[in-house]
C-alpha cells in the first residue's frame, strides 16, 4: 500500500490497490466528566475526530477501553459503551467489537477506519500561504475538564463544556470540504498553537495568529488568570513558545489559554482566502459551535507562529 500523509497529520492515510484512501487512527483518554455516558460519548467523538480532520468519513471502529473492575461497577462500564456506541450511531460508524483489560486507571476510546475522497484529501501538507484558518470550536476544554475533576465549575458552564465536547466535527469537515479548503487538522491535546505549528510545519510554511479572534469558553479566562492550569497545558505552551514571535502584549494566563490542552476540540481548517466568508456562512447556517477566522498561513520558516494584535490585510 502507499502511504499519502504529511508528518504530523491526525491519521495515518493510506491506498489499498485500487480502492479509495483509508483514515485510520486510535485515541482513548481517561475521564474528564463524572458521568459515565457522557464520558463514552465524548471520548468516541475524540478518537472520530481525526478522521473529520483527514476530509474522511468515519465507517467502523473498534472499542478500546482498561477498566478497574475491583473499583467501578460493571453498569459504568455499559454506559461508557452505550455512549461511546451511540455517538459513533450518529457518526455512520459501526463498532463491531473491540478489547477490554482489567486497568487500574479507566480509560476509553476508539480505533477508527474511514473513507476518504481522494480529491477531497484535507492533509496538512495541502495549506498554501494566504490560506485563511477558520477554528469551529471555541478553546478551553482542558482548563475547563480539570475545574470539572475540581468541582470548581457551574452546573450550566458543566452542561455547555460536555455538549460541546461531544459535538461531532462532521458538520464542519463537510463545510470545509465544500468551500475548497485545502487543509485542516482538529485541536487536541497539543492545543491551538501547537497544532497550528504542525500544520504549518507539514505544509512547509509559517502561520499568523490573530488571538483576539480566537474563541475562548466563557468559564476559562477567570479560571486561567486564577491559575487553574494543567499541567499539560503548561507543557503545551513550553513547547511551542521558542517558535512563536508574540508580536502582542498577553498575559501569561492568556498564553496558556492559546496552548490549552484540548479534549474533542474543533477543526482548524486552511481555506482559500477567496472561500473563507462562505466557509463561515455555511458553519453558520449548519450551527457549528464557532466559525471564526483567527489567523492566516503565510511564507516563512516551517511552524514558526507569528501572534500579532489583528489582522494585518
Amino acid at each position: 500500500m502507499e502511504s499519502d500523509v504529511g508528518p504530523l497529520d491526525d491519521a495515518a492515510l493510506v491506498r489499498p490497490p485500487g480502492s479509495a484512501p483509508l483514515a485510520f487512527t486510535v485515541d482513548f483518554i481517561t475521564p474528564i466528566v463524572d458521568d459515565p455516558y457522557d464520558f463514552g460519548a465524548i471520548a468516541a467523538a475524540n478518537s472520530l475526530s481525526d478522521v473529520y480532520a483527514m476530509g474522511g468519513d468515519p465507517t467502523v471502529a473498534l472499542a478500546i477501553c482498561g477498566f478497574p473492575a475491583d473499583q467501578l461497577p460493571l453498569h459504568v462500564l455499559q454506559e461508557i459503551f452505550r455512549g461511546g456506541r451511540d455517538k459513533a450511531a450518529e457518526a455512520g460508524c459501526a463498532i463491531v467489537g473491540g478489547h477490554t483489560v482489567n486497568d487500574a486507571e479507566l480509560k476509553y476510546g476508539l480505533c477508527v477506519i474511514g473513507t476518504v475522497d481522494p480529491a477531497n484529501i484535507l492533509s496538512q501538507t495541502h495549506a498554501r500561504p494566504g490560506d485563511l484558518l477558520v477554528l469551529t470550536k471555541p478553546i478551553g476544554f482542558g482548563i475547563a475538564s480539570q475545574a470539572i475533576k475540581k468541582q470548581e465549575i457551574s452546573a450550566p458552564d458543566l452542561q455547555q463544556v460536555t455538549a460541546l465536547m461531544a459535538t461531532l466535527n462532521r458538520s464542519a469537515k463537510d463545510a470545509a470540504l465544500a468551500a475548497g479548503a485545502h487543509a485542516a487538522t482538529d485541536v487536541t491535546g497539543f492545543g491551538l498553537l501547537g497544532h497550528l505549528r504542525h500544520l504549518a510545519i507539514g505544509a512547509n510554511c509559517a502561520a499568523r495568529l490573530w488571538p483576539r479572534a480566537v474563541p475562548v469558553l466563557d468559564c476559562v479566562r477567570p479560571l486561567a488568570a486564577a491559575g487553574a492550569v494543567p499541567g499539560g497545558t503548561k507543557k503545551n505552551l513550553a513547547y511551542v513558545d521558542p517558535y512563536c514571535s508574540w508580536r502582542i502584549e498577553l498575559a501569561e494566563s492568556e498564553r496558556l489559554i492559546l496552548a490549552d490542552a484540548q479534549t474533542s476540540g474543533g477543526l482548524l481548517i486552511a481555506v482559500p482566502p477567496d472561500r473563507a466568508d462562505e466557509l463561515v456562512t455555511d458553519l453558520q447556517r449548519r450551527r457549528a459551535p464557532a466559525c471564526s477566522i483567527v489567523g492566516e498561513v503565510i511564507s516563512g520558516e516551517a511552524g514558526h507562529i507569528e501572534v500579532t494584535a489583528r489582522r494585518e490585510v
